[in-house]
């Protein structure tokens, strides 16, 4: 093999179109893959050229490999099938040539003997070869993180390149490298803004509760599977020893394995006792994972782990516990372990300091309260039941929130909602959006049109990134029964139980409130007869979870006929899903307006 010093066919003119044409594509592409055909193209546009080559490494390891000839009008191509394996060969990445400018690895031009054996060539100098090459040009240049990329010309004579195709090879290579860094550049930028916003939710997660387990649980809901493909949180015994407290993984029916491991699996206990010990995140992969219940050897999911990263929970000097995840995604796509350290310190802070927010927290109680109405109005027409559930004493207020009012015109308006996240900022929120309902509703304004100047309000403060679900529903005098006017901003659907069982559906849709200005919501309507009942709810209910995943959606349509049949009502119903609960600890809030024989007289 000898380097090239220095740099026929395409007149300059052509070759500096299809050289814009390649900077084009690099603007746009996704992966220098996405330029090939331009490169291809321009270089196989050269009468010298035989075949061109393409091939792209993983350090010492061959990823793909792929040849196109030219001949006339006809262009074959032809790629190397990827073994099971990894091909490993003896070519030298670029990288060991040294860099350039900039700290970067320069492209570098060789030349080769393809009638001679050339190791340092393989495989390109065989493909090239069998499409009828004797010499070969090959430009050889870095992609970043230990991957490189080598791009070839068959000839067939060494003075078939003439003076200008080394350069014409070195402009197109130095193309596909400076494309390749705005890829680069764009993925780290990506990656960067995907953190930021995972830990910024985090953050959210963590300041919606006061008590350190379900903090955890939060975590590890929010970390599957954007993170990882599992998630487990061990804390500290008083005895020294590791519990866990959470365990999470994308499949459902995984996770009693995963809950077996993490709780008495000697291999995970001294992994996690030698990574508790150390200032920042371990990752184990590879060989170290062999003994492992994630190892090749493992039983069940196990054996499909690529990687376990464990990151110590540490605040102020006290060691709390650890936070684990189990990658089933390749190596190369887990987050920075400085990202999940980052979340573990948050976690830990958010763990350490609980005893400071007990004050705070009958604080909230008081301002809960008073974000739910004292009383529900007597309406002749129909039973008014609802029922309030706070996921757990020790959180921060919820943005839950429900009310009937009696309009001006005799009609009884309905309406529940839901604030994203908690907190003092979600309490506000609650309270503008409740207020501002109820005096539009008592006013007359129909659902829609109130829905709608709600969003004008929410969208107004802009300092608010919190968006807001609601329904609303009017029921007015229809024939013997009443009609709901109805209008939704992507709040549940509500559920109808009628007099002889059956269950059906409130269809409205609409937008979320503080998002989009302008917003518009179509009216929905549905009939009510004596005896029906509609059921209004927040999300709390639906995605109440089991220990094994399922959904308490899925239990929903039964459990409104059985507490509309057996009286329990609102409150039977938010037992029942208590009952069910083992995950997807929310608020919840529950109306409901079953109606009576008793007439109202027909609204003005």
């Amino acid at each position: 093999m000898g380097r090239v010093e220095g740099a026929t066919g395409v007149d300059p003119e052509s070759w500096s179109a299809g050289l814009h044409r390649m900077w084009q594509a690099a603007q746009d592409a996704e992966d220098i893959t996405d330029m090939a055909r331009h490169i291809y193209a321009l270089m196989l546009a050269e009468r010298a050229v035989v075949a061109v080559a393409g091939s792209r490494w993983d350090g010492r390891d061959l990823r793909y490999v792929r040849r196109l000839t030219a001949d006339g009008a006809a262009t074959a191509a032809t790629t190397t099938p990827r073994p099971g394996s990894v091909r490993t060969v003896s070519s030298r990445p670029p990288a060991e040539d040294g860099e350039g400018a900039g700290g970067r690895a320069p492209v570098r031009l060789y030349e080769h003997d393809l009638t001679a054996a050339d190791e340092e060539f393989a495989p390109e100098a065989a493909l090239l070869a069998e499409a009828g090459a004797r010499w070969a040009l090959e430009a050889r240049f870095s992609l970043g993180g230990g991957d490189w990329a080598s791009f070839s010309l068959g000839l067939s004579r060494r003075q078939d390149a003439g003076p200008s195709l080394p350069t014409r090879l070195l402009q197109v290579s130095e193309v596909l490298v400076a494309g390749n860094r705005r890829v680069l550049e764009h993925r780290a930028a990506e990656r960067r803004r995907v953190e930021e916003a995972f830990l910024a939710e985090a953050s959210l997660q963590m300041d919606a509760t006061l008590d350190a387990p379900e903090t955890l649980e939060r975590i590890a809901r929010l970390a599957v599977p954007a993170v990882a493909e599992a998630c487990v949180v061990h804390l500290r015994r008083p005895d020294g020893g590791l519990s866990p407290v959470a365990t999470v993984h994308v499949a459902a029916a995984v996770q009693p394995w995963l809950r077996g491991v993490a709780a008495d699996d000697p291999w995970l206990d001294e992994a996690l006792r030698a990574a508790a010990d150390r200032p920042h995140g371990t990752l184990i992969a590879g060989e170290s994972l062999k003994a492992s219940p994630f190892g090749p050897h493992g039983e069940g999911p196990g054996r499909n782990v690529r990687a376990v990263s464990i990151s110590p929970l540490r605040a102020r000097g006290k060691l709390l516990g650890t936070l684990t995840f189990v990658y089933h995604r390749p190596e190369r796509e887990i987050v920075d372990l400085r990202v999940l350290d980052d979340l573990a310190g948050r976690a830990a802070l958010a763990i350490d300091t609980t005893t400071a927010y007990e004050q705070r927290r009958r604080n909230t109680e008081q301002l809960q309260r008073h974000l739910l109405p004292d009383a529900l109005p007597d309406w002749p027409g129909a039973e008014l039941t609802a029922a309030y559930e706070v996921a757990d004493d020790s959180l921060e207020v919820g943005g839950d929130f429900y009310d009937a009012v009696v309009r001006r015109d005799g009609a009884l308006a309905l309406f529940v909602g839901d604030v994203c996240g908690r907190g003092a900022e979600a309490a506000a929120l609650t309270g503008l959006a409740r207020h501002t309902l109820r005096v539009l509703l008592e006013d007359k304004v129909p659902p829609g049109e109130a829905l709608r100047r709600l969003n004008s309000v929410l969208t107004a403060q802009r300092q608010s990134a919190r968006f807001v679900t609601a329904f609303v529903g009017v029921l007015v005098p229809d024939g013997d029964g009443y009609a709901v006017e109805a209008a939704s901003a992507g709040h549940p659907r509500p559920l109808i139980r009628r007099a002889d069982g059956r269950i059906d559906e409130v269809r409205a849709s609409g937008l979320l409130l503080g998002v989009v200005p302008d917003a518009l919501y179509e009216p929905g309507r549905a009939v009510l007869e004596p005896g029906d009942a509609l059921v209004m709810f927040t999300d709390g209910l639906t995605e109440a979870r089991s220990a094994d995943g399922t959904m308490f959606e899925s239990m929903l349509p039964e459990a409104v006929r059985e507490c509309c049949r057996d009286g329990s009502g609102a409150a039977g119903l938010i037992a029942r899903a208590a009952a069910f609960r083992a995950l997807g600890d929310d608020d919840t809030a529950v109306l409901i307006a079953r109606v009576t024989e008793e007439r109202v007289e027909d609204a003005r």
